[in-house]
C-alpha cells in the first residue's frame, strides 16, 4: 500500500505553491460543507497544506479540536506558524499517512479533503480510511479540480501543450488530474451513502487574477523540473490580454459515513 514517502505530489511544496495555497479560505473552499458544521464537531483535514482552510474550519466548530494532517513538514511548519499567529487554539497539525491514519475508529464527525485525492495513487483506499475514523453518520467532504475542464481565451498553443504535458506528468506520478468528475465514483466505492455532488468554478479574468495565476505557473516547479520557458511565456501572453479568461470546474461531494 502506498504511504506518505511513496506518493508523489506533482506541485511540490515550494514557497510559491505554499503561498498560493495559504490564500485559500474555508468560506470558498468548503462552502458546500459549512452549513453542516456546528460548534463541538470534531474535524479532520486531510492534506491540510499550510493550514489556512483548516484554521477557518476550526473557527466554525470551536471549542472542538480540529486536526490537520499532511506528509510535508514544510507545509506543517507553515500551518503551525499561521495558527499561532492567528491565536487559534483548538487546532493541531501532524504528519500522517492518509492510508493509515493514527486515530481510533469513530474519532471524528467530519473528514475534509481539498485538492488531495487527485494526487493519490489509491483515492478509494484513502476514503475507506476516512470512513473508518468517522463516527457513523459523520460527514466526508471532498473537493478536487478537474483539469480536463480548463478553458482559456485567447487561444494559446503553449497552454494547450502545457495542459497535455500536465496530464501526462500527473498520471505518471500516480495521480488523476481529472479527479473532479470522479469524486462521486470514489466516494461510493469507499462505502459512503447519502451522496450529494456539487460543483463550483475557479475563474481568473480580472487583471489582478490573471497576473497572479500566470505568475504562479510561470514560477513553480512540477516535480523535479521547472516549468518551461515556453509555458511561462504562454501564461504571460495570456495574462497580458485585456480579454483574458481562464476557468475550470471543481467537483465537490458531501456524503455520510456508513
Amino acid at each position: 500500500m502506498p504511504g506518505p514517502d511513496h506518493e508523489v505530489y506533482t506541485h511540490t511544496h515550494q514557497p510559491v505553491v505554499l503561498a498560493s495555497h495559504g490564500a485559500r479560505t474555508a468560506e470558498e473552499a468548503a462552502a458546500f460543507l459549512l452549513n453542516h458544521l456546528t460548534p463541538g464537531m470534531r474535524v479532520l483535514d486531510l492534506g491540510c497544506g499550510p493550514g489556512s482552510i483548516t484554521i477557518g474550519l476550526a473557527r466554525y466548530v470551536a471549542p472542538a479540536l480540529v486536526v490537520g494532517v499532511d506528509n510535508s513538514e514544510p507545509a506543517l511548519a507553515e500551518a503551525r506558524r499561521r495558527a499561532d499567529e492567528e491565536s487559534v487554539a483548538n487546532i493541531r497539525f501532524e504528519r500522517a499517512d492518509v492510508y493509515d491514519l493514527p486515530f481510533e475508529d469513530d474519532s471524528f464527525d467530519v473528514v475534509y479533503a481539498h485538492q488531495l485525492l487527485q494526487h493519490l495513487a489509491d483515492p478509494v483506499q484513502a476514503l475507506r480510511e476516512a470512513n473508518r475514523v468517522l463516527v457513523s453518520g459523520g460527514y466526508v467532504a471532498v473537493r478536487d479540480a478537474d483539469y480536463g475542464t480548463m478553458t482559456y481565451h485567447p487561444p494559446q498553443p503553449g497552454l494547450d501543450a502545457w495542459l497535455a504535458d500536465y496530464h501526462d506528468l500527473a498520471r505518471s506520478n500516480g495521480g488523476e488530474p481529472d479527479a473532479g468528475r470522479r469524486l462521486m465514483e470514489w466516494v461510493r466505492a469507499a462505502g459512503f451513502t447519502d451522496i450529494h455532488p456539487t460543483a463550483s468554478t475557479w475563474l481568473y479574468a480580472t487583471p489582478e487574477a490573471r497576473a497572479e495565476w500566470a505568475e504562479l505557473w510561470a514560477k513553480r516547479r512540477l516535480g523535479d523540473r521547472p516549468v518551461s520557458a515556453e509555458t511561462a511565456e504562454a501564461f504571460q501572453n495570456w495574462a497580458a490580454a485585456p480579454d483574458g479568461w481562464f476557468a475550470f470546474i471543481n467537483g465537490e461531494v458531501l456524503a455520510r459515513s456508513s
